[in-house]
């Protein structure tokens, strides 16, 4: 089941994995939100979509990969944010619920 907001996907950070019924994008959040940014990585960059781009491009951000990053919000259609990760971790996962 798909978490209704934010705060409820908050509480599933309790879990040893996300569920396989969310979507990749959501998954990938839940790996980033649980400090694996590989595991994130590792599904952003094969979704080959405007959302996995957006996803890719905050973890290069997070990582302190401006350079990259920027590349990776350009393909997202997504100017460089002027806010912090934590918000932008938000806005990422209420997209996808």
């Amino acid at each position: 089941m798909i978490p209704e907001n934010y705060p409820s996907f908050q509480k599933t950070l309790a879990e040893g994995k996300p569920s396989e019924a969310w979507p990749l994008a959501l998954q990938a959040l839940w790996y980033d939100a649980k400090g694996d940014w590989e595991a994130s990585h590792n599904i952003a960059q094969d979704l080959h979509t405007t959302m996995g781009s957006w996803i890719h491009a905050y973890l290069h951000r997070k990582e302190g990969d401006d350079w990259n990053a920027k590349y990776w919000y350009g393909q997202a259609g997504l100017s460089f944010p002027g806010y912090g990760l934590e918000e932008e971790l938000q806005r990422l996962v209420e997209a996808n619920l």
